[in-house]
């Protein structure tokens, strides 16, 4: 069938039936909706830092990052630029916001909302949570549904429905635990895959320094500080990614449910910062794994001619983002192929299953229990409840798969342009929430408002202007504009466990990680400008 052989079919429905053996052994230790939604607080930090990796790891990246480094307009090594706020954004989170989410024991990060403003602020934002990472779960369904209906021969709706149906029942059956457990597998699996993709390249290359010499010049750039985005058209340059960098992954990290609930799920503060800590060093590594596998593409395109011819057609250009599913397809052998398509397969599930959980966990504690008059359930019926919401909204990302086909052409610049339109505007209500004691939720709900309209403003009229500084401008907006409305109305008094103080602050950081690890994030952050800056040409 199609471009696979049996040996590949049977490593795909080992892989598919194993995951799905593992999420019914843990369905079996589930009795309530806590252990389902943060494993009622009982895991150490690599597990779960390892998860929140798998999930940034997907699809959209491993089919999107080498595509932009090898062929995209303007594309090249600069990608690598927007790893450098990580470490910065993560040594902020570990300090002035992990310590007082979690102290709240949320499940919901966006319950903080209601008991620093009120229920209409939590509302607003978990609403946006629902609608926004609902496209972007549809996007990674596309993306992967479409590599799998060109290796395997299978139609699209086929395809959607293996891979969508297999996700939702492992996240349905095993909730929080066995999201995390496959995606430790999951990654294990792919960073396999990546190491042997790069050294096939490098052996074809004949050499690491043959690999970088048959890409353009202008490619190999991977730092650059003479642009600035503001009107230039340049896009990718230094200080837009990172100081735009650097409030989106904060804003990721901490203000959104797919991947803050991971550190929820921690046995406590210390582990849940090490979470963020481990990220701040591990996914640079990774990211530099598929973006010298770009690297590796350019110079095979021009070595095998009939590589770009073989790219199915999006438009009346190739689509690049099959560059990688093709390469595994033309220089993998039997089996191998099919090991790779797991390896697509454990990208792609690792981002799903997280938003999946992540939508019923929002839906459940922000609407369900709200409206549904549910605090009179058992256990059981609350759990049953979860898992039917869960269903839910993967039925709803696997249908929202045949209608996001044109926005998810681009799949990386798209998922990260809808981030940077909404990220600087949660953030900033965040923030506010956090550092200012008189703003309520009307205000900081009107200034949300304000900075997703302004953002819009720039998408729509103002294209010379990087995307990436959109989250500094939605940021910076609905914090002036909250702390202004703010005088609009009568003082308010915020909760003291909600607002940041100093005393309290020292208290919370008692049980912080060691201030060494700061040290080192602030040493990793300079290190890896210092290693761009001499990759370059």
């Amino acid at each position: 069938m199609g471009l696979l052989s049996f040996f590949d079919w049977l490593v795909i429905i080992t892989y598919l039936v194993g995951i799905l053996a593992i999420s019914a052994y843990f369905s079996t230790s589930l009795s309530n909706k806590r252990e389902y939604f943060v494993t009622a607080n009982s895991y150490s930090a690599w597990p779960l830092a390892t998860s929140v990796i798998a999930t940034q790891c997907s699809t959209n990246s491993i089919l999107g990052a080498p595509a932009f480094v090898a062929f995209a307009a303007g594309g090249g090594l600069v990608w690598l630029q927007y790893e450098l706020a990580l470490p910065l954004a993560m040594l902020i989170s570990m300090i002035f916001i992990m310590p007082i989410i979690f102290s709240l024991r949320v499940i919901s990060v966006y319950e903080y909302l209601e008991i620093r403003f009120d229920e209409k602020t939590r509302l607003l934002l978990s609403a946006f949570f629902l609608i926004t990472r609902l496209i972007v779960a549809s996007i990674t369904v596309y993306g992967v549904s479409a590599v799998i209906q060109l290796i395997s021969g299978l139609s699209f709706f086929s395809s959607v429905m293996i891979f969508g149906f297999v996700t939702v029942i492992y996240d349905l059956l095993g909730g929080i635990k066995a999201v995390i457990f496959s995606d430790v597998i999951q990654m294990l699996i792919l960073v396999f895959i990546l190491l042997l993709v790069l050294n096939i390249l490098i052996s074809q290359a004949g050499g690491l320094s043959e690999l970088f010499s048959a890409l353009p010049d202008n490619r190999k750039i991977a730092i650059d500080f003479k642009n600035h985005g503001f009107g230039d058209g340049q896009d990718f340059s230094f200080w837009p990614m990172f100081i735009g960098g650097t409030l989106l992954y904060i804003s990721y990290y901490m203000c959104d449910q797919s991947q803050i609930q991971r550190g929820l799920c921690a046995k406590n503060q210390n582990e849940a910062q090490k979470v963020l800590f481990i990220n701040g060093l591990m996914r640079f590594p990774l990211v530099l794994l598929y973006c010298l596998i770009g690297v590796g593409l350019a110079g095979y395109a021009i070595s095998n001619p009939d590589f770009i011819n073989s790219l199915a057609l999006d438009g009346s250009k190739p689509n690049y983002n099959l560059a990688v599913p093709i390469f595994l397809i033309e220089e993998l052998p039997r089996g191998l192929v099919g090991l790779a398509l797991v390896a697509l397969f454990a990208a792609a599930m690792s981002s799903l299953d997280s938003v999946i959980n992540s939508l019923s966990a929002v839906s459940m504690d922000d609407f369900v229990r709200k409206f549904l008059n549910s605090r009179s359930w058992s256990d059981e019926q609350d759990l049953n409840c979860c898992r039917l919401l869960t269903v839910f909204w993967g039925g709803l990302a696997l249908l929202g798969s045949f209608w996001v086909g044109d926005l998810a052409s681009t799949v990386i610049i798209a998922v990260n342009k809808i981030g940077s339109l909404a990220n600087g505007p949660i953030l900033g209500v965040f923030t506010l929430g956090l550092l200012s004691k008189r703003t309520n939720g009307t205000s900081v709900c009107l200034a949300f408002i304000a900075g997703i309209t302004l953002n819009s403003y720039f998408w729509i009229y103002m294209s010379g202007i990087s995307w990436l500084w959109w989250n500094l401008t939605g940021f910076m907006c609905t914090l002036i504009s909250g702390y202004l409305i703010s005088y609009l109305h009568h003082p308010f008094q915020a909760p003291q466990k909600a607002v940041w103080t100093s005393s309290g602050f020292m208290e919370l950081m008692s049980n912080s990680v060691p201030y060494v690890k700061y040290f080192i994030l602030i040493s990793w952050t300079i290190a890896l400008i210092t290693f761009l800056y001499f990759l370059g040409p």
